[in-house]
């Protein structure tokens, strides 16, 4: 059965999800994943992956070490409660007669802390232990991986003031500085900093109560575009053409994106095209067709040097509309030195689209480097000028201590983010989750 990533729309708990034994449903969740494996074809190596560093130790009174101490009592309980043949999993040695792996098999999935977390997350949002794939949990590992220099930096300074007893004024000032420095953007802290100094004002406010506030306020930042009118997935629709216009500067990682969400697609049962309209920048083309043969895609491009990239996407829509493509993904310039020749080309492309493929779904999606902080928002406000823009991807959030720019741009632009990428590889970037992304970053 396919798995559909974009249909996936995981959602925060509410107050009628049930209580759950978070053991209990990560070792079913385990020994479901464990069957699945093996029952799957002989397993490739696992994929080298960076150890984490490790957090900095708390207090023994405080509530994040008494909150740390949960999860290792919790891993222990799980790992005592599987059977020796359960753990831990182990990879079916390879056949002597070389035969060739499946084509981007997951690797085994390690019981460890980063496992129970991942469970945590997927079954406080009522999800059943026998629905949980390989897939899920090794992304959701990945994204808190990638968010951890964030959520060091956040965490340990948290320790520090509210450790210990409820918030005061100077507690409230220093959260100010935090959220700040993880560049959530001015707007956005004054927000969340006046919800929580109107509630300092009603009664107490514990450390656990405070965190769960400040969580809260994040979240419902990221949620807003959803109640502007945009839909919460970004899903094609089925049988007919979707056409997705990928922007942003070079190096941003537009072409790798791209790249990645051709192989989201194939592998969530779309078929999928690619057009290179990026034919100014060197070697544009040949990276794009590299990425697309890893995807399994093809690329519809012009060996021309400089072609008019309008040409290339009215080629691409043919050859989509006479294959009978679900989704086509555009690449396009991002050359912000000249911003009236982007503005033109990008209205060039959008006419054709609007005159060639009338009845397509059209999305314009911005690629967003997170390194770049609030430098990046600016970029993000240069190309809403220049396309209507309906979405946000954010890249290399694995690289960066700034991961708190996705609530900046959902809050200036009013944009929803829908795909975050967590690393390099071909299956590092997934559609976004405010719930699963919140608690990745300041998430105990």
């Amino acid at each position: 059965m396919t798995f559909n990533w974009f249909e996936r729309n995981p959602t925060a708990p509410s107050a009628d999800t049930p209580s759950v034994d978070y053991v209990e449903w990560a070792k079913r969740a385990y020994e479901h994943i464990r069957k699945q494996q093996q029952l799957s074809a002989p397993a490739t190596p696992p994929e080298p992956q960076p150890e984490p560093e490790p957090e900095a130790a708390a207090a023994p009174t405080s509530f994040l070490a008494r909150a740390a101490a949960l999860r290792q009592s919790r891993l222990a309980a799980l790992k005592e409660s599987l059977s020796p043949a359960e753990s831990p999993m182990t990879t079916p040695a390879a056949p002597a007669t070389p035969m060739a792996a499946p084509a981007e098999a997951p690797p085994p999935v390690e019981l460890d802390e980063g496992f129970l977390w991942s469970a945590e997350i997927l079954a406080a949002q009522g999800r059943r232990p026998e629905e949980v794939t390989v897939e899920e949990i090794n992304w959701l590992q990945k994204l808190r991986r990638g968010l951890a220099k964030t959520r060091r930096n956040i965490l340990n300074q948290l320790k520090a003031i509210i450790g210990q007893g409820p918030l005061d004024e100077r507690a409230v000032n220093e959260l100010e500085t935090i959220l700040l420095q993880a560049d959530v953007g001015v707007t956005v802290t004054d927000w969340v900093i006046q919800q929580i100094q109107n509630r300092l004002r009603q009664e107490a406010l514990p450390p656990e109560m405070a965190l769960k506030l400040m969580t809260a306020c994040l979240r419902d930042v990221l949620e807003r575009p959803y109640q502007q009118g945009y839909a919460r997935n970004l899903t094609p629709v089925r049988g007919k053409l979707n056409i997705w216009l990928i922007t942003g500067v070079n190096g941003v990682g537009k072409t790798t994106t791209i790249g990645k969400l051709a192989h989201l697609a194939k592998k969530s049962g779309y078929s999928c095209l690619i057009a290179a309209a990026d034919t100014f920048r060197a070697a544009a083309v040949e990276q794009l067709k590299i990425w697309g043969e890893r995807a399994g895609v093809d690329v519809i491009s012009n060996p021309t040097p400089n072609a008019d990239p309008a040409a290339v996407v009215f080629d691409a829509i043919t050859a989509a509309q006479a294959r009978g493509v679900e989704l086509l993904l555009v690449d396009t310039a991002g050359r912000l030195q000249n911003k009236q020749n982007l503005m033109a080309e990008l209205a060039k492309i959008r006419r054709v689209i609007d005159k060639k493929a009338t009845d397509a779904q059209v999305e314009s999606l911005l690629v967003l480097d997170a390194t770049l902080g609030q430098n990046g928002l600016r970029q993000a406000q240069v190309f809403t000028e220049a396309v209507r823009l309906t979405g946000v991807i954010i890249t290399k959030l694995d690289g960066t201590a700034r991961g708190g720019i996705a609530l900046a741009i959902a809050q200036e632009l009013g944009l929803p983010i829908r795909f975050i990428g967590a690393g390099e590889g071909l299956t590092d970037l997934r559609p976004f989750s405010s719930y699963e992304f919140v608690e990745a970053l300041i998430g105990l």
